[in-house]
């Protein structure tokens, strides 16, 4: 019986913390995510990026357009292999692509935006600028390591960078709005913040509800849990009618648009607004603020939903209902299950644990984050509640971070994608790199959480970087003179 009622609490556990999770954070982080990676796919042509990334394009081009390209396209790493697979495969360089690999599901905006809301806007700036220079480090190490092989690659697939590509101006003014849709409901600052108005709402039984949703999902705030208010509750009902009417809408959706298309475009907005207001029960009704935060997510979806039916052509729209609701089917559901297994971990992890393995900035508590990060999978968004709870637990902000870099960059069914399209040789010296860095991501963040001087920080981080490049390429010179005079002889 013990061992029922166990299992049913961790159930429950794992339950409560994904209706907190689902109620709290899906909408204006996630549904506007969903549909800028749908966006970016369905609208943006892929020579648009790729003819930046070739082997012969100057360094100082490539690697910076591959930082910016996966800070610009990607949300988790399962979403781009693909992509890495597609500029890969048609022309760029081992080194642009394996740093658009790395910085993509490393320092995505979202990542970004939620990291610094839910941990800290410091960690989310070292997570910034380490996985930007790491990444592009390990870049010109791929590429100096396998310059030959590269080379290959590159005479095979050099011809395909030819044409230029344009991207239409409307298409670019929507993926600006919906830029801005993101970033006006995540960003916290006073003018999105303040309340400008109030509704009062008389439905009376608000703060009995309430209560009731309180006793239903317990939380405790100092473990990083997190309760169903009644918007929270509203906001589940709206995603699962959203849920129906794209699956009726937009499943079949290259065959025919039909009512419950449009009906499910109309949803997401209608959420997003009740997502976007101030929601207060108490024992008359409800009390609505109408934050500047209602009033931006409202110009921007009067603006996307115009730009949908009068500035899209109906291919561009259908494409980009049906990549977003794409990308839904493959993220969510991993979504879904991490969060609850992130509830049941919170109930099994002891705090002592975390304090004995990571509880200090050591080079092992560094790399124990970076062991969990590469073989456990959670995606993008997942990994972030995970770390909070690992915070909470007693786990140093430097280990926390080599976690947070480490995670999203691989798993154990993303090395083996990654080994078939670039080799099984590659792609374990890349696993090598990213373990190595991410230790030494951690190390450094947590030198200066410490109270390391930031200058000295940099300059270690700086000296570090131009060693390792400055030995690889001494490498690569001898290995160099070395195939010449082999063929001279």
């Amino acid at each position: 019986m013990n061992i029922l009622q166990s299992i049913t609490h961790l159930l429950y556990a794992g339950l409560g913390n994904l209706a907190a999770y689902l109620a709290a954070h899906v909408l204006l982080c996630l549904l506007p995510a969903f549909y800028i990676a749908g966006a970016m796919t369905a609208l943006i042509p892929k020579e648009a990026v790729t003819r930046f990334l070739g082997r012969n394009t100057p360094k100082f081009i490539s690697y910076p357009a591959a930082a910016a390209a996966g800070f610009l396209l990607a949300v988790c790493s399962c979403t781009v292999i693909p992509l890495f697979a597609g500029i890969y495969k048609k022309g760029a360089g081992i080194g642009p692509a394996i740093t658009f690999l790395f910085v993509a599901p490393a320092i995505n905006i979202l990542a970004l935006v939620y990291t610094g809301g839910i941990i800290g806007m410091d960690l989310a700036i070292a997570r910034l600028l380490l996985s930007l220079a790491f990444g592009i480090g390990i870049g010109i190490l791929m590429a100096l390591i396998f310059s030959r092989a590269d080379a290959e690659h590159d005479r095979a697939t050099d011809a395909l960078f030819a044409g230029q590509a344009a991207m239409r101006r409307v298409t670019l003014i929507f993926l600006l709005a919906l830029l801005a849709l993101l970033v006006v409901g995540t960003f916290q600052i006073e003018p999105l913040r303040h309340t400008y108005a109030q509704v009062e709402l008389p439905i009376h039984g608000m703060d009995t509800f309430q209560a009731f949703l309180y006793r239903l999902v317990p939380f405790d705030p100092a473990r990083g849990e997190e309760g169903i208010t009644v918007q929270g509750a509203i906001l589940i009902i709206m995603l699962a009618l959203i849920g129906l009417a794209s699956w009726r809408g937009i499943e079949h959706i290259h065959e025919h648009f039909t009512t419950w298309s449009w009906l499910s475009t109309a949803l997401v907005g209608v959420t997003l607004l009740i997502a976007a207001l101030g929601v207060t029960p108490h024992a008359g009704g409800l009390t609505l603020a109408l934050t500047g935060k209602f009033f931006g997510v409202l110009a921007a979806v009067i603006a996307l939903g115009w730009l949908l039916r009068s500035g899209l052509t109906r291919d561009e729209t259908r494409d980009f209902l049906w990549e977003s609701w794409r990308f839904v089917k493959q993220i969510f559901p991993l979504l879904v299950v991490g969060v609850f297994v992130v509830g049941i971990l919170r109930e099994l992890i002891q705090p002592q644990w975390i304090q004995a393995i990571a509880g200090e900035n050591t080079f092992l508590a560094n790399f124990a984050g970076v062991v969990f990060g590469v073989f456990m999978y959670f995606p993008t968004l997942v990994e972030v509640p995970i770390a909070r709870m690992f915070l909470d637990l007693g786990m140093h902000r430097g280990p926390l971070l080599a976690y947070l870099i480490s995670d999203p960059e691989l798993s154990l069914q993303s090395i083996l994608i990654t080994a078939a399209i670039i080799g099984r040789k590659k792609a374990w010296v890349y696993v090598g790199w990213v373990a190595l860095f991410s230790t030494l991501a951690g190390l450094i963040y947590g030198a200066w959480v410490d109270g390391a001087n930031i200058l000295l920080v940099a300059f270690g981080v700086a000296l570090l970087l131009v060693a390792l490049v400055g030995i690889m390429w001494l490498v690569n010179r001898r290995n160099t003179a070395m195939a010449a005079s082999a063929l001279s002889q």
